[in-house]
């Protein structure tokens, strides 16, 4: 028997994007200037085309911006054979970068939801990692996002979310300790009032 897919209509999330996006040109230019307060020639040959590479660069790293992470969420499943139990996914890596420095965060989610009649395919969850992590970050609020998200489109009793990231902006300047880790969690519903889904959730992760 096929499933029963069902089309919800997606939370709608706010994203602030400028009034006026600057051209390509005008982007290259910011980077041949960015190259010349660190110190070096951009007209020397091996940056001559740096601020173009830059410019593609940038429109693949934070392709966030131009997608609604809720839409990722709208097709469901109804037929999943009285299936009510926790479903967690693990270990969905990401690259994102810092609000606050534009240096790479590198890191983890674990997500886990308790289905309230109807599943989502396991693929979204990671596209809608990958969504966030594409916009400058900080990791409490790329947790949140997630977690709303989720919440918002699939209407599930609970969803719980744990990233764990390294920041380069404490591993590569200022404090400069490699190796630390960063954990944000964010629990809804069942998760967030009942502790042992979230000691559930956390025993499935660490397994």
């Amino acid at each position: 028997m096929d499933a029963i897919v069902k089309n919800i209509r997606p939370a709608r999330e706010e994203v602030r994007v400028p009034t006026q996006r600057p051209s390509r040109e005008e982007a290259e230019a910011a980077v041949r200037t960015l190259l010349l307060w660190a110190g070096d020639d951009p007209a020397r040959e091996g940056l001559l085309d740096t601020p173009k590479r830059v410019a593609k660069a940038y429109r693949e790293l934070f392709g966030g911006y131009e997608v609604d992470a809720a839409e990722i969420l709208g097709r469901t499943f109804e037929e999943v054979g009285g299936y009510d139990d926790l479903v967690v996914v693990r270990d969905i890596a990401f690259h994102s970068h810092c609000e606050h420095h534009m240096v790479p965060i590198i890191g983890k989610a674990h997500i886990g939801y308790l289905p309230d009649g109807r599943v989502v395919g396991l693929s979204k969850l990671a596209r809608v990692v990958d969504v966030f992590a594409r916009r400058l970050q900080t990791q409490e609020t790329m947790t949140a996002q997630i977690a709303s998200t989720i919440d918002e489109s699939l209407k599930p009793r609970g969803v719980a979310v744990l990233l764990e990231a390294e920041h380069m902006c404490m591993a590569m300047r200022g404090i400069r300790k490699s190796g630390s880790t960063t954990l944000t969690t964010t629990f809804t519903g069942t998760f967030k009032d009942e502790p042992e889904h979230q000691a559930r959730f956390m025993t499935a992760v660490r397994m």
